[in-house]
């Protein structure tokens, strides 16, 4: 007797058995997200190849393996902005980050503010979020990685030199 597929979204057509091994390597990213975890590590973990790896997390998952563990840590780095006092480049390297230098940049493109800014801002608002459930506090600040950073950049990019174009009479 054979199972049918998954029907929720992203799910659909996909086999269970490899959606499982799918899993274990998203667990694996969840529970490390500081380490690094290029492509041909997760393969390994799901025993399967890595082309077939990454096609079958974006079917199944939405987001390219990459994206999804940017999204964990800069999760995590705004939770230990919101929760602790532990500097900046502390955070930056216990989330996994090589250089400060990286993760403000790459904070700031996904968030739209620098750690720094993101502290204050929440460390100011923290008395008013006080009777509200961590878990939705978590959720509502969650990053929306639905664009890659690199492609937000280029949008940007596009947009100072249209306006820099059009201000030439």
């Amino acid at each position: 007797m054979t199972r049918p597929p998954i029907a929720a979204p992203g799910f659909v057509d996909q086999d269970p058995l490899l959606l499982r091994r799918l899993l274990r390597a998203k667990d694996r990213m969840d529970a490390a997200s500081h380490e690094a975890w290029p492509v041909r590590r997760l393969a390994d973990v799901s025993g399967v190849s890595e082309a077939h790896f990454a096609r079958a997390f974006k079917q199944a998952f939405g987001v390219p393996p990459h994206r999804y563990l940017l999204t964990r840590r800069i999760e995590r780095a705004t939770a230990l902005l919101r929760d602790s006092t532990m500097p900046i480049t502390e955070i930056a390297f216990e989330t996994g980050w090589a250089s400060l230098g990286t993760f403000g940049r790459t904070f700031r493109d996904i968030t739209g503010e620098s750690p720094g800014e993101h502290r204050a801002r929440v460390q100011a608002a923290a008395h008013a979020l006080a009777q509200v459930p961590g878990c939705i506090v978590s959720a509502a600040e969650r990053p929306g990685l639905t664009t890659a950073v690199s492609e937000k950049r280029r949008r940007k990019a596009a947009d100072i030199n249209a306006s820099s174009s059009q201000e030439v009479p």
